[in-house]
C-alpha cells in the first residue's frame, strides 16, 4: 500500500471493508477473494501482498 500511495481510507473509498482491513493488520486469515481485491485495487499480482513462510521449519530455528 506504501509504494502504492494507497491509505486504509482509499482502499474503503474502492470498496475494500475496513473491517477486513483491521483483521488482516491483526493477522488474521483471509480469503483467496480478499487477496483477489486487494490486487484488484492496489493493481499488483498477488506476490505483491502475500508471503508463505513455512511455519514448521520456522518453529525449529
Amino acid at each position: 500500500m506504501k509504494r502504492k500511495g494507497v491509505t486504509s481510507y482509499g482502499l474503503e473509498k474502492a470498496g475494500f471493508s475496513r473491517a477486513t482491513y483491521y483483521s488482516i493488520k491483526q493477522g488474521n486469515s483471509i480469503s483467496t477473494n480478499t487477496i483477489n481485491q486487494l490486487c484488484r485495487i492496489l493493481q499488483c499480482p498477488v506476490c505483491d501482498i502475500i508471503e508463505y513462510i513455512d511455519e514448521e521449519n520456522t518453529s525449529l530455528n
